[in-house]
This record gives C-alpha cells, sequence and structure tokens, in this order.
C-alpha cells in the first residue's frame, strides 16, 4: 500500500513498515536544448541506481514516475535536479513494498503532455496560481467559472462542486472544446485544476494565448487540495482517480474504493465485477461493447498467462503493470 511522506525537498522520512521501494511523480515545464544528451544522462543514471520507471522529455520539459531504493532514488532526483533549469523541480512520493515497474524508459517526445498547440508554453507563459488554502474562496465567487481539465472518466468518479466537465476523452480534445465554448464565458474569471498540476499549467498557458487574462489554476492539483484541506471545509464531492496502483483516493488522501478493469483501463468499483460485463482482464460494463471478438480472445489468453504465472509466483511479462495503466491516457 502507500502513504504519503515528506517531498525530499523538505527532508526525507522513514519508509513505512513493509514498504521498500520509493515512487516518485514528478513533472517541470523548462527549456531544453539538446535532449539526446540529457536522454544519455538520465538512462545511465537510472542504470546506475537501479531506477525504474518511465520519464518524458521534450523541448517543453520533463514528466514521469520512477521508482527505486530510498537511497537510490536520493541520486536519482539529484541528477534530474541538476539539469538546466531544474533545481527547484518538486516531486510527490508514495511507498511500495515491491518494486512497481518492470522496466526503465527515457522517451523523446514532442511534449510532455499532448495537448497539440505549440503556443501553450508554460515555462514562459502561465496562470496564476491559487494556493489549496485558497481555492474555496476563490470558485465561489459569482464571477469565477471552474472547469475541470482532466478526462471524462476520471471527472466522472469525482470533482468540485459545480466545476464544468468538458467531456474529453483526452487532454488533446480541450483546445477544441474551449474554440466551441469560449464565448460562454466572457468576461468571466476561469479557474482550472487537475489531479497534479500538469494539465491545468499547459491549459492555462493556453487560455492566455487565446487572450483570456484572468485565469488561475489550483497548485498542485486535486491532490494537493485533498491533502491540506479539511473534509469538513470541503468542496469537492466523489473520489479523486490517480494514475498508480491506489486508483483513487478521498481527503486526507486514503486510498479510494476504485479498481481497475485492465482491458480499458478505466476506474470500477468492486460491486461492477458482479455486474454480466464484467469478465477480469477482457471487459467492463464500460468497454463490453468497444473490442472486436479478435480483441477479447487476445485479452483472455494474455489474463490466462498472467494468471498461470501467478499460480507460479511469478510476473507475467505482460501483466499490466499497476501503475502504469493509463500511461497512454496520462500522456494525453
Amino acid at each position: 500500500m502507500f502513504s504519503n511522506q515528506l517531498d525530499f525537498r523538505r527532508g526525507f522520512q522513514y519508509a513505512p513498515a513493509m514498504s521498500n521501494f520509493l515512487v516518485a511523480a514528478l513533472y517541470k515545464f523548462v527549456s531544453f536544448d539538446a535532449l539526446e544528451s540529457i536522454q544519455a544522462t538520465l538512462q545511465t543514471a537510472a542504470k546506475t541506481n537501479l531506477i525504474k520507471g518511465s520519464l518524458l522529455l521534450a523541448h517543453e520539459g520533463i514528466n514521469g514516475t520512477i521508482a527505486g531504493t530510498p537511497s537510490a532514488m536520493r541520486a536519482m532526483l539529484e541528477v534530474i535536479r541538476n539539469l538546466p533549469g531544474c533545481a527547484d523541480l518538486e516531486h510527490k512520493e508514495s511507498w511500495a513494498e515491491e518494486m512497481p515497474f518492470l522496466r526503465m524508459k527515457v522517451r523523446l517526445k514532442k511534449e510532455i503532455v499532448t495537448m497539440g498547440q505549440p503556443t501553450a508554453d508554460p515555462s514562459k507563459t502561465v496562470g496564476t496560481y491559487v494556493e489549496a488554502k485558497d481555492w474555496n474562496e476563490l470558485i465561489s465567487r459569482d464571477d469565477v467559472v471552474v472547469i475541470d481539465t482532466r478526462n471524462d472518466y476520471e471527472v466522472e468518479i469525482g470533482t468540485f462542486r459545480g466545476a464544468i466537465d468538458p467531456k474529453t476523452a483526452s487532454f488533446g480534445e480541450f483546445p477544441e472544446w474551449w474554440a466551441r465554448h469560449h464565448n460562454t464565458f466572457a468576461g468571466k474569471t476561469v479557474a482550472m485544476f487537475c489531479t497534479g498540476g500538469i494539465r491545468c499549467e499547459k491549459s492555462t498557458s493556453y487560455l492566455k494565448t487565446q487572450g483570456v487574462e484572468d485565469v488561475f489554476h489550483l497548485k498542485g492539483g486535486i491532490l494537493k487540495y485533498l491533502e491540506d484541506v479539511p473534509e469538513a471545509d470541503s468542496q469537492w464531492d466523489g473520489q479523486c482517480f490517480v494514475f498508480d496502483q491506489r486508483v483513487s483516493v478521498g481527503h486526507g488522501l486514503k486510498q479510494g474504493d476504485y479498481e481497475l478493469c485492465y482491458a480499458c483501463r478505466r476506474p470500477i468499483l468492486p460491486q461492477d465485477k458482479s455486474r454480466p460485463e464484467y469478465e477480469r482482464g477482457v471487459s467492463c460494463h464500460q468497454c463490453i461493447n468497444e473490442q472486436t471478438q479478435a480483441q477479447k480472445s487476445a485479452f483472455r489468453e494474455r489474463q490466462k498467462q498472467v494468471d498461470l504465472a501467478q499460480a507460479r509466483g511469478m510476473k507475467h511479462i505482460g501483466q499490466a503493470d499497476e501503475t502504469q495503466l493509463h500511461k497512454k491516457k496520462f500522456e494525453t
């Protein structure tokens, strides 16, 4: 299980009992040149320190999640913070009993979070940050419109009261949604939020390029809000989807009730597994009609191999890695 600990920049504390690996989620918008050189530096550091996970590099910055022993992670994070413009990089921590990743990847991308708008550059232009403790006051104002920048399956299990859901299947759809609806928000102050901050930084930068002056975003995202704001004072309803093996969290970042459908990677409740559409590793009520019979047959074979490996006390190489299950959706 995961539990939150202090950020390394505020002082490292001991790992919870039976937790051997530190997991760090990080991102930083910064202007990078010589991406191949940076990629080689990170690959070497990861190999030296036996770090696993995934890092994305683009000219706009770095994004990813990595894991290793506490001492190895200290060394790896020091390497990352020594990259140009990354000295103040922050990260979010969690702990795992077992190594949550199968391998290490450092990939070069056009964007560290895909929006498809080259003029949106948070390292140059971005909205105004709002601390979690001040968020309620902002979103309670009559002149403020609150927009959830996350994907539809994330919004479905929880969001801020009164927030607008663009119903986007991927982050790259947000500019098109804004183009269709921006006139609706004329004269309004815009407040935006996402899980950890990366998507709302990119979206506020985009809105600034579209001429929106009064645009704000929640610093540290929903996770910081749920960590800092008491439930009694909260304007959050439901749970927050997270891209690790907790699947969802609630106030105080306590693990939520949701699990994952390993076919479509959407969150499901335990009772959803009793529905007739559910078949472990093959389908759930949300995706039963989305795959072809050939795909379902392939999923069944994959699940069979996973089950056989687990029966032998092994982990199948094709088994879905819980901390990366939504990697593609996270990147988009």
